[in-house]
């Protein structure tokens, strides 16, 4: 069966599923193999939940006419995708990026849906599965439609945009993430810059932020579409902007109050504007859009346990994104500051010297009590009177029954697997 008949009953379909655990009535059910299991064994489960058509790989799960057998299901799920998004011909805005990727996301869909029917990517959805599957929820009433695309190695980001064809791209910033698949910043750099590769083959536009030397440079030749601040050459002009801890943003025609925490969210609300301004949404609506979005999923949410308030972002970290949310934290006015900072994962040969790096700062400064947990942190200790390492979250957590926090100021980050978020159940 071609590509072009697969399409056709596709559309007869209410969604995409890939997990039985989570199938939908009416559904096209992908047949995706993993490294431990083989999703074929569940073509029949499917159908019984309410798939109408399972595409497999395997002959051996067929099962009737609801069956369509190929090569490969997670190749067909891709190649999918790409048809129909040739199919619907909406604009499509692919974003990337070290840092700040799903939360700019998040702001650039909740201000488009001001003007148009928009859709975007699904949580983190970003990989060569998620994309594609982000793609087929798209429909004949999307009017615009926001995919996110993530990457830990070389040569991802191009194939996700052979598959997305983007007519617009925005790059958040190139930062020291998943330094072990990119091989180095370096590395990073050149597989983020991939999106303006395709960007100027296909003479499509880009965001670009003009307080990025990098952005800049890795830009030129590319249509754009800029912001900066204090910049009279800029198509999105930016006076000023504060965080304290909320950032507060001053345009040219009207001021942003956001719920947004730290200085790092400035560049993803700006270009969330800059869009914005891009499509024609009107100034107000921005305004709206921008002060009524509230951070969730433990993303730089601002949170109150007793006297206490919390900087809950714990949902990733990286060297970069860490150096900031520390740098902006200590830039608080407020007092007593405690910092609850877990390891950085994906960081191969490089994982000792960051984290040295990270515990070096912080041996500098004198402003805030520091618990530091993880193996990786604490094969870097060092005597500090404000500097505590904890290698296990278990020990911490038992160090933490015997504490009683009061009327601080508590920033807790780590990478996803830290889990830190299990620390606000010792803070009362």
């Amino acid at each position: 069966m071609n590509i072009q008949d697969i399409h056709s009953l596709f559309l007869k379909c209410k969604s995409v599923s890939i997990d039985t655990r989570k199938i939908e009535k009416d559904s096209m059910f992908f047949a995706i193999k993993g490294e431990n299991f083989d999703a074929n064994t569940f073509a029949a489960k499917a159908i019984e939940l309410g798939a109408l058509f399972v595409v497999i790989d395997n002959a051996a799960y067929a099962i009737d006419d609801r069956t369509i057998l190929v090569e490969n299901s997670l190749e067909t799920l891709q190649e999918l995708a790409r048809y129909h998004r040739a199919y619907l011909k909406l604009p499509i805005i692919a974003l990337t990026g070290s840092n700040g990727k799903t939360t700019t996301k998040e702001l650039i869909n909740v201000v488009l849906s001001q003007k148009y029917k928009t859709k975007a990517t699904v949580g983190n959805l970003n990989n060569h599965i998620g994309v594609p599957l982000t793609l087929l929820s798209f429909t004949k009433d999307t009017e615009i439609g926001i995919v996110e695309m993530g990457a830990n190695h070389k040569k991802e980001i191009a194939f996700l945009c052979d598959i997305a064809q983007p007519d617009f791209g925005y790059i958040t910033n190139f930062g020291k993430a998943h330094l072990e698949g990119f091989g180095g910043v370096e590395g990073v750099i050149i597989g983020k810059s991939e999106m303006y590769q395709y960007l100027a083959k296909k003479d499509k536009i880009a965001f670009v932020n003009l307080e990025d030397p990098i952005q800049i440079e890795k830009s030129v030749g590319i249509k754009s579409f800029t912001f900066g601040v204090n910049n009279a050459q800029a198509n999105l002009n930016i006076k000023n902007i504060k965080a304290n801890p909320f950032v507060v943003i001053e345009y040219d025609n009207f001021n942003v109050e956001s719920h947004l925490i730290g200085l790092y969210n400035a560049n993803n609300i700006n270009a969330a504007v800059a869009i914005g301004s891009y499509f024609k949404v009107e100034d107000t609506a921005v305004k709206h859009a921008i002060e009524n979005y509230i951070p969730e999923n433990n993303r730089s949410q601002l949170l109150k346990k007793g006297s206490n308030e919390i900087i809950l972002d714990a949902y990733n970290a990286n060297p970069s994104s860490m150096a900031v949310a520390i740098a902006n934290f200590l830039q608080l006015e407020n007092g007593n500051k405690v910092m609850i900072l877990g390891d950085m994962f994906e960081l191969g040969d490089e994982s000792r010297q960051e984290h040295q790096l990270i515990v070096d700062s912080l041996s500098d400064q004198d402003k805030s009590t520091c618990y530091l947990i993880g193996k990786s942190f604490y094969e870097t200790k060092v005597s500090r009177d404000n500097l505590h390492f904890f290698e296990t979250f278990d020990t911490f957590s038992e160090f933490l029954k015997t504490m009683h926090f009061a009327e601080n100021t508590i920033l807790i980050k780590g990478s996803r697997g830290m889990a830190l978020e299990r620390t606000l159940e010792f803070i009362n």
